[in-house]
Formats: structure tokens, C-alpha cells, sequence
């Protein structure tokens, strides 16, 4: 799908979240623009909305295509730095500014369940959350800001966020270099894109729909025990 073909049809994305949009519309300037994306998802809090994932895949995609000039090893590289960059950014900004930042009323921005459900995850799987954090959205932007706000340690929270980088920066940018060599995949992009999207939107769904049955199972049970002390006056 060319960017004059995409642009007349029924965009699924805003154009200016779309990763073809994106990535097209700045040229040479393409992969310099990937790297202050994947930055500030990974550093400022600021950019949890921002499509890390569909972008670094359709920057993949575009370095088979040709699209994109710039060897896929480097694009790799920039990519992965970059995203340990913005963890070790985060980080620091949570240790500095995070209790004073997240102990505020609920605000539009920082929305208190984003926080909420950090913090659930964090404590369901302890530091190696910070790996697989990479690959959900809005939780990977606000888990490393709650590692400096923890004092995790800094050394351990630095290793745990270089190999999440590799696996997540470097993965997903392969992932979609391999498959843009695909014609399917190629005639395809924005689909392609929101895929991966709702692919990396699967373990959030997956969690709320877990916490709801838990819910309900608590309720029931607490229910249950009410009806039973009743019985026993």
C-alpha cells in the first residue's frame, strides 16, 4: 500500500499515530525520528501513547522494502540505545520527581489506574517486569519511572532494561524486516500495523479480564460467607 493509497482510505489510526504516516512523511529523516519516538515512550512520561511497537515493525518492514536506506544492523543498534536511554531517563525522573508526580489528585495525564495497574504489575513479576513491560503499552512508559520511585537498584534495573531493550527494539524491528519481505505483508502495511498493536494490547485485555473474574470470585465468596454467618443467627 503506498502513502497516496493509504491516505485515501478510512484510516484505523489518527494519521498522526500511524506508523506509515510516520515514517514516510519524514524521509531521510526517518530513522532519526524513530529513535525520539522510542526515547520518549521508553523515558518521558509524556509519550505513553506513542505506537513503539507498530513503529518499530514498520521500520523493519521498510528496510526490506527499501523505503528506509539505513541497514537494518543500525536501525537495530540506534533503536535498542535508544530505548535503554529513555528507561535509564525514566528511571531518573521516578527517583527525582515520581513521588511528588504520582501522589497528585487524579489528572487527565497521569491517570491513577495507569498507575494502578504499574504497580500490579510490577509486584506480580518483580524485576523482571521490567523485561517483559517492553512489550505492553502505557505500562512499559510508567514501570521504569516506579523503579526509580522504588530505588530499585540501579545496576540490576540497568541490566533487566538492556536485555528487555535488545528483546524488544531489536526483536520487533527483525520481526518486521523478515516479514516485509512478504508481499502480503508489504501490500498491507497499516493493517500490519494495527496488528501489532492489538497484539501487544492482548496481555492488558488478557489481566483485566483475569482481575474481573478474581473480582467476582471475591465477591461471591464474601457474599457466600454473609449468607452463611445469617443462617447461623
Amino acid at each position: 500500500m503506498t502513502f497516496a493509497t493509504a491516505a485515501t482510505h478510512t484510516m484505523l489510526l489518527p494519521s498522526w499515530l500511524d506508523p506509515e504516516v510516520i515514517l514516510r512523511a519524514m524521509g531521510p529523516w526517518a530513522v532519526a525520528v524513530l529513535c525520539l519516538i522510542i526515547f520518549a515512550e521508553c523515558g518521558l512520561l509524556l509519550g505513553f501513547f506513542l505506537p513503539g511497537d507498530s513503529l518499530l515493525f514498520t521500520a523493519g518492514l521498510f528496510v526490506a522494502t527499501g523505503a528506509i536506506a539505513t541497514p537494518l544492523w543500525l536501525v537495530c543498534l540506534l533503536a535498542t540505545a535508544c530505548a535503554f536511554v529513555g528507561n535509564v531517563c525514566g528511571y531518573w525522573i521516578g527517583a527525582k520527581a515520581g513521588p511528588a508526580l504520582f501522589n497528585k489528585p487524579e489528572s487527565k495525564l497521569f491517570k491513577q489506574e495507569y498507575v494502578d495497574k504499574t504497580h500490579e504489575f510490577f509486584d506480580k513479576y518483580g524485576a523482571r517486569a521490567i523485561v517483559l513491560a517492553r512489550f505492553v503499552p502505557i505500562v512499559r512508559t510508567f514501570i521504569t519511572a516506579m523503579a526509580g520511585v522504588g530505588r530499585m537498584d540501579p545496576k540490576r534495573f540497568f541490566v533487566y532494561s538492556a536485555v528487555g531493550g535488545i528483546l524488544w527494539a531489536t526483536g520487533i524491528t527483525i520481526l518486521g524486516y523478515f516479514l516485509g519481505q512478504i508481499e502480503f505483508v508489504r501490500a498491507n502495511i497499516e493493517a500490519m500495523a494495527i496488528l501489532i498493536v492489538v497484539l501487544s494490547l492482548l496481555p492488558i485485555i488478557v489481566e483485566v479480564i483475569k482481575a474481573r473474574r478474581e473480582k467476582k470470585r471475591l465477591t461471591q465468596v464474601a457474599l457466600d460467607e454473609a449468607a452463611e454467618a445469617t443462617d447461623k443467627l
